[in-house]
């Protein structure tokens, strides 16, 4: 299987932006990445827009989520709640040698659904201090939305304390493996895509065996398998031609 790798870019600059000028800045500047592995394409075949940007500070991971989408809900206003029903964007990462990671999961008006684990079936849920130290700004606004069928677009972004999951701004790791997702259980199309293929028979997000790799660093040559058909254009013209698209015929 192939593993996806992207690096992340170093801004101290974000740290002193309230997060919706972080946002913009984020979505103009940055390449996108796009999440777009169907891995269950026979019964969830749907697949919605949704690229993304990385970035990192002295002190916070951000993450900025992109959506074009058929359906807009966002039922669950709690933090801790099952937002993976909702219209969500997921990240998942893990430090090498570490044997837990961790989830964030929210949905499009930012309610957070966090963890860390082993395994999938005994998380530690984030204490209240720790959810309220995770920034999030969303274009959707932070009231519940019943669900709305249309087509909707719609940004998203959020930062991570850095020590929060166990990094030192200012000694990185050279990498930290991870995926992105996008995803809506309850939806009125359901779908589970995500930026990095999984191999398993049915919708499992928590497979850290098939993270792609986050280089804080330059990469290593050889570090990560390479496909030599892949396309290595920047994302960011293909991120930008997709949105364009989708906004227009209302996919």
């Amino acid at each position: 299987m192939i593993t996806k790798e992207l690096v992340v870019k170093r801004l101290l600059d974000l740290d002193r932006m309230p997060l919706q000028q972080v946002s913009k800045y984020l979505d103009a500047n940055l390449e996108h990445e796009i999440v777009e592995c169907v891995n269950w394409q026979e019964e969830f075949p749907y697949k919605p827009f949704c690229s993304f940007v990385v970035a990192v500070s002295l002190t916070r991971l951000y993450v900025f989520y992109s959506v074009i989408s058929k359906d807009l809900r966002a039922v669950h206003t709690s933090d801790l709640s099952p937002v993976a029903e909702d219209s969500c964007v997921e990240f998942f990462m893990q430090i090498p040698g570490q044997e837990e990671y961790w989830n964030f999961e929210f949905n499009c008006i930012g309610t957070l659904n966090a963890s860390h684990r082993v395994e999938r079936t005994n998380p530690t849920r984030l204490t209240p201090e720790e959810l309220a130290s995770i920034g999030r700004y969303s274009s959707c606004g932070n009231e519940m939305i019943e669900e709305q069928d249309g087509t909707f677009c719609w940004d998203l972004v959020v930062s991570i304390p850095l020590k929060l999951v166990g990094l030192d701004g200012d000694n990185l790791p050279d990498y930290v493996t991870g995926n992105f997702y996008k995803c809506g259980s309850k939806t009125a199309h359901p779908h589970y895509v995500s930026w990095n293929a999984i191999d398993s028979d049915r919708p499992d997000f928590h497979r850290p065996e098939c993270f792609g790799t986050l280089w804080f660093k330059e990469p290593k040559q050889n570090a990560v398998t390479k496909d030599e058909n892949v396309q290595t254009e920047p994302a960011v013209n293909s991120c930008w031609a997709k949105r364009l698209f989708h906004k227009l015929l209302g996919k």
